[in-house]
């Protein structure tokens, strides 16, 4: 048998090459995808050669990650459950996929990932790869396998694998847009995560004493320039994880409702995404009406949850998406953010064609906004329940 497997480096999929080599007698393709995360690859290659890997390969990807999912992300303003930037969940189908184009091209007889039974991220997996090549066998050995974190390390240890001890204190997921962080004493919701866990946001008593301007500039709902200097997203995001992360800002713990109906603790690093879909909201409110901002609330809680859930390729995400990509034709300006000790906070923003009309809303005498018409209005707007009192009271006298 010969297996494609998503390589990540780390002890599940490095587990997972000894596993189907030693239960299957397979042949492993070992194929890791770059998304960002920053890796030594040439070290990871080595790891899948020493585990038992037949051949490694590796695709750059972070450009299209930027270019074909984070952009929708900022434009759907992604957060599912109002707190994750849904950095691991928006990888995971380009991973999939892209290991499905080695598989189909090599010829093999089965597909494979190192996630859990417990968690996400089989979902995300399973759904691509059966979607996208049906008529691949899907392999999870550490799901079939049934195996703990702690049993994993110690097959490792008695395999002579190359892993390294200390990077598996956590289960660790990085790329471009976010890192996620569990496992080890993160399991205790009660517990602080130790600054060990983090690479990019510093303490907030070690943030500098001065506090940091920056302006990041949107067309069509995609963010352009920062500072005023235009660049594309891939290098914007990686410039934004830096200075977020210097100034303490870009953590995200909170209690995270899974697919599978368990409730876990999550820790994340997302200092960019958190900029930019804090900035991005900012700069629809001055340019998308009221009605509209309503409806694509209900619409960006949708996308959430596809994402979430493994639903990337879902006939629904493709509907959705074309909603969302309407609504941000108007969506073009500029936003002021000061980072200090912890904190983002919004303190400008400007918009090609805002709805905002200051000679309506100042109240100065320059205002030409009619206050008489206000008399009108109200009695009209507090009729209904003006007329629900006024019966409730004739009823009970």
């Amino acid at each position: 048998m010969k297996v494609a497997l998503s390589y990540s480096g780390g002890l599940d999929t490095t587990v997972a090459i000894s596993w189907l080599r030693e239960k299957y007698d397979a042949e492993v393709i070992t194929v890791t995808v770059d998304v960002g995360q920053e890796d030594d690859f040439e070290e990871i290659r080595d790891r899948a050669l020493k585990a038992g890997a037949s051949k490694h390969i590796l695709i750059d990807s972070k450009k299209r990650f930027a270019e074909e999912f984070i952009s929708r992300c900022i434009k759907a303003n992604g957060l599912y459950e109002d707190a994750y930037p849904l950095s691991t969940a928006l990888a995971r189908p380009l991973i999939a996929e892209e290991v499905v184009k080695i598989a189909l091209r090599e010829g093999v007889d089965a597909i494979a990932h190192g996630c859990t039974g417990k968690g996400n991220d089989q979902i995300r997996f399973d759904v691509t790869f059966q979607t996208l090549a049906p008529d691949l066998k899907i392999i999870a050995p550490v799901r079939e396998w049934n195996m703990s974190r702690d049993q994993e390390l110690e097959y490792a240890l008695r395999k002579k694998l190359p892993i390294k001890i200390k990077e598996s204190k956590y289960s660790i997921d990085e790329n471009l847009w976010g890192r996620s962080i569990e496992a080890g004493e993160l399991e205790d919701p009660w517990v602080e995560p130790p600054e060990d866990a983090f690479k990019y946001v510093v303490p907030v008593d070690k943030a500098p004493d001065k506090p940091e301007e920056l302006v990041i500039g949107f067309r069509s709902g995609v963010p352009v320039t920062l500072n005023g200097e235009e660049m594309d997203l891939l290098t914007l995001i990686q410039k934004l994880n830096i200075l977020g992360g210097r100034h303490g800002f870009g953590i995200i713990d909170h209690i995270e409702d899974r697919v599978v109906g368990l409730k876990s603790r999550e820790v994340y690093e997302a200092p960019a995404a958190l900029l930019l879909i804090m900035a991005h909201k900012d700069l629809e409110k001055m340019v998308l009406s009221r009605r509209l901002l309503d409806f694509k609330g209900i619409i960006e809680r949708r996308w959430a949850e596809l994402v979430y859930a493994g639903l990337w390729f879902d006939p629904l995400m493709d509907a959705l998406n074309s909603f969302i990509d309407k609504t941000q034709e108007v969506v073009n300006g500029e936003v002021r953010i000061k980072l200090y000790k912890g904190s983002a906070r919004i303190i400008g923003r400007r918009a090609e064609k805002p709805l905002y009309e200051p000679e309506l809303i100042t109240y100065t005498s320059k205002s030409a906004f009619d206050q008489r018409a206000g008399e009108g209005f109200t009695k009209l707007w507090g009729l209904e329940t003006k007329l629900w009192h006024m019966r409730r009271r004739s009823e009970n006298q």
